[in-house]
Formats: structure tokens, sequence, C-alpha cells
């Protein structure tokens, strides 16, 4: 019998990385999340999954890697906060670029065939040219955060050029489901979910008219596991390419919540981008995968999942 392949997830106890987890875990496969649990939690991770405690700056972090010599690396842990970036540059890309460094080191000589990065669609484009936004729209980033991804992504080329690892990066939309954290400044729609079924009002910052393009988490972990067998280096987009308005949005939080309540407005976030979509027709026609969930089905399964937990 052969042995099974071992797949590292990073931020494998977070949002996105857990489902992954659970995903390979259901194919078979031997999974471990390395993840800090800074914003994460043992509670995501299902058994049979290890965790291991680890920064991935961590000279511990790189011996697991040269250790375990996963088949592959589905890297998700980063400082994903893009106001965070803005008033602690310096943090960001300590977390973003030398802990994606430190793990692409450990894979190059652990023999790793392959690493998935998980990138951003919006934060790297900035303010489009065109809507939605292909792979080959300029990348004219607004943040530190996106500027880390970018240069990720470019560093990634270069170990696939230098030592023939395979990578793939993913720039995902806006991202929400199940298990989305909804403390701190990331995912509006756990935000405004929590604070609805917990029966207080949602705060829209600016007039609402600013667009995102919302994917469900079930969406990136299709692309995550449609991508680990290609080869060379490779960019996707994972997203719908549907604009929604934030207004738009909260109504239709609102419907999968079953609340009607009117939100509360404060003044625009300085420097927000206004529109962003990007176009994921790339990524679903070369590796067949389905049209994306649609928002109100996501919206309805995540409220369903808020509601279950905030009443246990």
């Amino acid at each position: 019998m052969a042995e099974r392949a071992v797949f590292l997830v990073t931020g494998g106890a977070g949002f996105i990385g857990s489902h992954i987890c659970d995903a390979l875990l259901a194919e078979g496969h031997l999974v471990v999340a390395l993840d800090d649990l800074s914003t994460g939690s043992r509670a995501n991770l299902s058994a049979g999954i290890e965790l291991e405690l680890l920064d991935i700056r961590s000279p511990e972090a790189a011996g697991l890697i040269e250790s375990l010599k996963p088949k592959a690396i589905l890297h998700h842990a980063a400082q994903m906060d893009v106001r965070r970036s803005t008033r602690e540059p310096s943090f960001d890309a300590d977390v973003n670029i030398l802990g994606t460094l430190n793990l692409l080191q450990a894979a190059s000589t652990a023999g790793v065939e392959t690493f998935v990065f998980a990138s951003t669609g919006g934060a790297i484009y900035g303010e489009q040219e065109s809507h939605p936004a292909a792979e080959d729209h300029p990348c004219r980033p607004l943040s530190p955060y996106g500027v880390s991804k970018l240069a990720c992504e470019h560093y990634l080329y270069y170990f696939n050029l230098e030592y023939g690892l395979d990578a793939t990066c993913l720039r995902y939309a806006n991202v929400y489901g199940e298990r989305q954290n909804p403390h701190g400044e990331a995912g509006v729609v756990a935000i405004f979910l929590q604070r609805l079924i917990a029966d207080e009002t949602p705060r829209i910052n600016g007039d609402g008219s600013q667009t995102r393009d919302y994917i469900h988490v079930s969406d990136v972990v299709a692309a995550n596991l449609a991508v680990l067998n290609l080869n060379g280096f490779n960019t996707f987009n994972v997203g719908t390419g549907h604009e929604t308005s934030v207004l738009d949005l909260y109504q239709e939080i609102c419907s999968a919540a079953k609340v009607d309540r009117q939100p509360d407005y404060g003044p625009a976030m300085p420097g927000e981008q206004l529109r962003s979509s990007i176009d994921g027709r790339k990524l679903r026609k070369q590796l067949k995968l389905p049209t994306p969930l649609g928002l109100s089905e996501g919206l309805s399964r995540t409220a369903g999942w808020f509601r279950e937990v905030q009443s246990t």
C-alpha cells in the first residue's frame, strides 16, 4: 500500500485554511495545519488534522517543512488587515513577505513539489481601469498589504524559475462564509451577520455605494484543490466577476438573517477603494470548475451557521 502524501496548510486553523484542511482530509490525505492561533481557532479543526502551533517566520516552521517534506504547501497564514498594514507597514512586510520567504526557502530545501499562495484580487489591482479585472490588469496596489502580496507573487515566480517549485497564486475576491471571524477589520459579511443576529445595529462606512466582489469559501476551496497538480508558475483570479454595493449586500444579509433593521452610517474610510470585481473565468475554463455559488444561497448558508453558533 502506497504511503499517503502529507499536505501542509499554513493558517490552517483559520477561516479559509480550515475549510481547505477539511477538503484535503476528505480526499484521504494526511493534513497538517500550521497556525499561531493569532486569529485562528482550534475549534475550526476537525479530528484527524494535526496542529503545529508555530509562527511562519520562525526557524521551527522551516524545520517542520524540512522534516515533514510535504507534497504541497497551501499558504494562507498572513497579516490580512489592510488598515493595519497602513499603520504598521514594517509589521505587514515582516509577516507577509519574510514569513513567506521563510517557507519558500524551506520548501526548496525539502523538495516540496507544489506551493499554492493565497493572494488578493482587489488589493493588488487597486482602482481598476476595467471591470471585472482579468489577470493581465495592471497591478497598482494602494496599501502595503497589496504591495506585500504582489511581492510574494514575484518571489514565487523566482522560486519556480530557480528551483522548479510548481507555484500558483490565487488572487481572491472578498471571501465570506461559515467560520469567518466577525471580530476586527476584515470580513464585512461576518461583521454584519454577527451584529444583526445579536440584535445590534451594524455600521456602514460612507454612503454604501462602494462595491466588492463576494465569493463563498466553498468556491475558494475548490480552486485550491484544482490547482494542486498544475506545473510551472500560474496566476488565477478567484472571483465571481460581479460587483455588489455595500448597501445591496446589507439588504441581502438582512434577508438571509431574517432581520429588518436599518444600519447606522459612519464617515467613509480614508483611502478606501471605491470599486472592485475580478474576472474568474480563466480559472473556471482551464480547470473546468462550476459557476460560483450565488450570493443569496451563500449568505443563507453563512447566516444559518452564525445563528447556530450564537445559540450555543
